[in-house]
């Protein structure tokens, strides 16, 4: 064999191997799951969509949205009419409901319903969740994430885990890509040939000391080989699939480390083959079950391994630790008390800063803050450092919030915040806060504290020469209160495109004012108004002012539906506290679906429900809540198709 022959063989082989590992079996695992009785509301449900709904849908609705209209409408009721409870349905009824309740459906010119009609369309949303059956819903096999594939491999082999930063970023949404496409495939090739050159010595010098803990030493007889070589393959395996290998897993990686050895490469060459087969791998890519156990039943708990891992990737993104594992072992962990002292524990340790940068950046939505554009001339404070510390104030603030187990109210009404020389003089306490380290501050504003007043949240529902009353009420409505708002017409203009001359001496107030006088933006802007103009005193960055850049008085009044006036962001904050349980509902919904990585549908929505009863007993405490959608029937049993 020739040095070049020699160079290539591993790629080569592991190349060839994957076909074998990528097409091994899944593991699958079984377990019942209890059967519930919802006959009395199921139906109810029923009758309620055949007495009223379905007349309602065919009065009002059917004309342009059903099957033969579909590119029309872009929606069908036709299916929907037949089977109302269907998980498919979910998102549409939602939505629905949203426009008839905005007055956005049906359109202008046609039929419209009474408000006791819309307010008992509104209704049905409440109902529709009974017809669907007890299932935890989709069950998808998950890719480990960008952010978590760089933590498994600092935590499995010491590397730094921004070894990772060739890979493309993932898109939030609600779906998730599971697949792997040849590039992506060639990309975590050549990652774990970096990890291994980092971490293992080159051929013919002395092992390194964690490739001694991973590999021991060479067996001293020949035919010692291929037991060290399957111990190690197990050791191997089970830390890295975060459960133990199933035997045809273990005979699949046998295979590589013989191959390296049928191609004259030493005893550490042929383990360290094994390994890079390991890293790229399904099992360690995938989020796994531990073993396939056939069953008649179609839902079944989750194994403890994959329990184990979906916990630790959920509050840590990164695999479980040797706790987590050895309970795993044991068989405990699914057990509802040890599941929730685990999360008390896992919430407590700083590995648990994973939760904000998963779901509170995304649910506040500050994942992307650091590449807003802001005006550079109107706002030359908004710089990397700045922009950083916006984000921390709020990941610290997330972070107190669960390890005190403080109410979720605390999000919207607070009186202190975490702050830095930088970020104090967005808040006017430059002279009290010094230094760059950030550190909690007590807040004496009543119009500060909570996340409305907080300079990145507000940064981020600006435009980048302006604030956007609209955007920010969209915020408020949909990340605060969980509605949901129909998206604006495609033809409608944007206050940028109003007539210069005539506005030249208008407040934003008075020009987006004149822009709902527009009928088809006048229903809409009615409800997201008010909540953006309340927060007018704070402007694009943050900051508070009392006038706005033409010298104006801002306005901050407002009036919500149901008359309930405000006249400062204060005021509105407090009217925003009053609906905690609807909050909480949506913190809880966001959260669930976070973890379960899909779209809430059908069942789920009972799941809420029960979830809101146990979470409302203590207060709407944060680790109440997390425990809560932690050992919630969707979160630990999934459904095998």
């Amino acid at each position: 064999m020739t040095i070049r022959e020699a160079r290539f063989l591993p790629r080569a082989i592991v190349v060839m191997l994957l076909g074998i590992l990528w097409l091994s079996p899944v593991a699958d695992t079984a377990q019942s799951a209890e059967e519930g009785s919802l006959a009395a509301h199921k139906a109810d449900a029923k009758k309620f969509f055949s007495k009223r709904v379905t007349p309602f849908i065919k009065k009002y609705c059917i004309d342009c949205h059903q099957n033969r209209r579909p590119t029309e409408a872009g929606l069908s009721f036709d299916p929907a009419l037949s089977s109302p409870g269907h998980a498919a349905f979910s998102e549409k009824w939602k939505k629905s409901a949203a426009r008839v309740k905005a007055h956005d459906m049906p359109p202008e010119g046609m039929d419209q319903p009474s408000d006791e009609e819309r307010q008992m369309f509104a209704e049905w949303l409440e109902k529709v969740k009974y017809l669907s059956p007890k299932d935890p819903g989709p069950f998808v096999i998950r890719r480990l994430t960008k952010t978590e594939y760089g933590n498994t491999l600092h935590d499995l082999l010491g590397v730094d885990p921004d070894i990772v930063t060739s890979l493309p970023d993932e898109v939030s949404g609600a779906g998730y890509l599971n697949s792997l496409s040849p590039l992506q495939l060639e990309q975590y090739l050549t990652i774990s040939e970096n990890v291994l050159n980092q971490v293992l010595a080159p051929e013919g010098e002395s092992p390194t000391k964690i490739q001694k803990q991973l590999f021991g030493e060479p067996p001293s007889a020949e035919s010692d080989t291929q037991a060290k070589a399957r111990q190690v393959a197990i050791s191997l395996a089970r830390k890295a699939y975060r459960r133990p290998p199933s035997d045809a897993e273990t005979e699949v990686l046998l295979k590589v480390f013989e191959l390296g050895k049928q191609n004259d490469l030493s005893y550490q060459a042929s383990c360290r083959l094994m390994l890079k087969a390991i890293l790229v791998s399904p099992q360690f890519l995938f989020i796994t079950p531990a073993k396939e156990i056939k069953t008649e039943k179609g839902i079944v708990p989750l194994d403890d391994y994959q329990l184990a891992s979906r916990l630790s990737y959920l509050l840590w993104a990164t695999m479980p630790d040797d706790e987590l594992m050895a309970l795993a072992d044991q068989g405990k962990l699914h057990e509802t008390p040890v599941l929730k002292n685990q999360v008390t524990r896992m919430l407590m340790d700083v590995r648990s800063r994973a939760l904000f940068d998963g779901f509170g950046a995304q649910w506040l939505k500050l994942g992307n803050l650091h590449a807003r554009t802001f005006d550079p001339e109107k706002f030359p404070q908004m710089t990397a450092a700045l922009r950083t510390a916006m984000y921390d104030e709020a990941r610290l603030f997330f972070e107190s919030i669960v390890r005190e187990n403080r109410s979720v109210s605390n999000f919207i009404d607070s009186d202190y915040t975490f702050l830095n020389e930088n970020l104090a003089t967005i808040y006017g306490l430059e002279k009290t806060v010094t230094g760059p380290e950030m550190r909690k501050v007590k807040l004496t504003d009543d119009n500060r504290g909570g996340i409305l007043g907080m300079p990145g949240v507000l940064a981020a529902t600006s435009f980048p020469n302006r604030t956007s009353p609209v955007n920010r009420g969209v915020w408020v409505l949909e990340q605060v209160l969980g509605d949901h708002v129909p998206p604006a017409p495609p033809d409608v203009p944007s206050l940028e495109k109003q007539d210069q001359k005539q506005i030249a001496n208008l407040t934003l107030r008075e020009r987006t004012e004149l822009h709902r006088s527009e009928a088809v933006c006048a229903n809409c802007h009615r409800l997201l108004d008010p909540i953006g103009f309340g927060l007018e005193n704070f402007d694009a960055i943050g900051r508070w002012r009392d006038q706005d850049e033409n010298g104006q008085a801002i306005d901050a009044s407002g009036e919500l539906p149901g008359g309930r006036k405000f006249s400062n962001p204060k005021e509105l904050k407090a009217m925003i506290a009053d609906h905690n349980a609807k909050f909480s509902r949506n913190l809880v919904e966001r959260l669930l679906a976070y973890a379960l990585c899909r779209r809430l549908e059908g069942y789920d929505e009972i799941v809420i429900d029960e979830l809101m009863q146990k979470i409302a007993k203590d207060d709407y405490r944060m680790q109440t809540l997390i425990t809560a959608v932690v050992t919630s029937y969707p979160f630990t049993h999934r459904r095998i198709e």
